[in-house]
């Protein structure tokens, strides 16, 4: 008990260090940079979101909003297909699990053999609704470019659906920044991630409305 309480805890140390760090980076000239190959790396392996880093730099430079959220969309896209590629090529060795995949369930957070197969059940009826919802809401991303890759869903299907709810999600959040400042950015933090479910369900109502009751 005591030693999964101390794993526990050291796991929140780790996370709130990560938090810090990618937001030090807002305060430096590498900031953009720095926002690249956090948003690449989110995709397939990174824990924090790069919209953290996004929000300081748009706060200290509002009017290159459209250049960061281009650049942090481009990046994310980017790495999907890395975790699109090491699902494809690297997670099996043989009928089993690689060291590759093993590293990701034991050392990323949200990833586990369980959420795996679950996403791996769920593409093979909503594989373009999968890798979008993902995209757009809190869903670790990294989880389905990864497994995508494991089930050989469409490259093509898949980097529609990246393109689609990566750009969306990053110039919504973008946008509001640049529109309103500092005041909606604690609205963004508590809310952000219930009204893009939210806004993800209502897409699936009227999905099922067009298809199966017009």
């Amino acid at each position: 008990m005591l030693a999964h309480y101390s794993y526990k805890q050291y796991g929140l140390h780790l996370h709130r260090f990560l938090y810090d760090w990618v937001l030090s980076w807002a305060h430096t000239q590498f900031g953009q940079w720095a926002l690249f190959f956090l948003a690449l790396a989110e995709s397939s392996f990174f824990p924090i979101p790069p919209d953290v880093l996004l929000i300081a730099l748009i706060l200290g430079k509002r009017e290159k909003f459209l250049r960061l959220a281009t650049l942090c969309s481009v990046a994310s896209i980017i790495g999907g297909i890395v975790g699109y590629g090491i699902g494809y090529f690297l997670w099996y060795d043989g009928d089993s699990f690689s060291k590759i995949a093993m590293f990701f369930f034991n050392n990323v957070p949200g990833f586990t053999v369980e959420s795996f197969y679950d996403v791996q059940r769920m593409y093979d009826a909503y594989s373009f609704w999968i890798v979008f919802t993902a995209g757009f809401t809190p869903i670790p991303y990294k989880v389905i470019t990864i497994t995508a890759g494991v089930a050989n869903i469409n490259i093509w299907m898949f980097f529609v659906a990246s393109v689609i709810s990566r750009t969306l999600r990053f110039f919504l959040v973008a946008g509001l920044i640049y529109k309103f400042g500092e005041a909606i950015n604690a609205f963004i933090t508590k809310w952000f991630n219930v009204l893009s479910i939210l806004f993800v369900v209502l897409l699936f109502g009227g999905y099922y409305i067009l298809k199966y009751v017009l």
